[in-house]
Formats: structure tokens, sequence, C-alpha cells
């Protein structure tokens, strides 16, 4: 289930800072997006997987404390991330 290298900087090349960012809100957001995406399709198979299902709630509230935090920061920046992620 994890991410590979190629499929990260496909998911974050337009949100990132810089070139080395790792850290930012808007990178750790869009990481969060990606990664509930496909747990989201991984739960549609799998209805009995409980242990996945807590991980991907636990993944929306961490995104959701992450826009609560980029939103008391920076407006804009709220704003043009939901488009550009699709939310």
């Amino acid at each position: 289930m994890a991410l590979t290298h190629a499929q990260k900087e496909k998911v974050t090349k337009e949100v990132k800072r810089h070139d080395t960012d790792t850290g930012s809100p808007e990178y750790q957001i869009a990481m969060f997006t990606e990664k509930i995406k496909r747990l989201t399709a991984h739960l549609k198979k799998n209805k009995q997987d409980f242990h996945s299902r807590r991980g991907l709630l636990k993944m929306v509230a961490k995104r959701k404390k992450l826009f609560a935090y980029l939103e008391k920061t920076d407006e804009k920046a709220v704003k043009g991330l939901k488009k550009t992620l699709g939310l």
C-alpha cells in the first residue's frame, strides 16, 4: 500500500513550497489525500478489513486538523489546495 517515489512526486509536485519540501502542511495534506483515496478503494473490495478502516479514520482526522491549521495561517492556500486536490 505504500507509495513509490514516483507516485509521491506526481501527487505533490504542484503543492510543494520548494524542491526538498516534505513537511509543509500542503505537502502532508496532499500525501494524506492520496493515501485516503487508495485505502478507500481497498476498503470497497474488502469490507471486513476493520484494521485498515481504523487507519483510514485516523488519516482523515489528521488531514482535517492540518486543514484547520492551514486555514488559521493562510486562507488562500486552503482554497488553492482544495482546488488542486479536487476536494
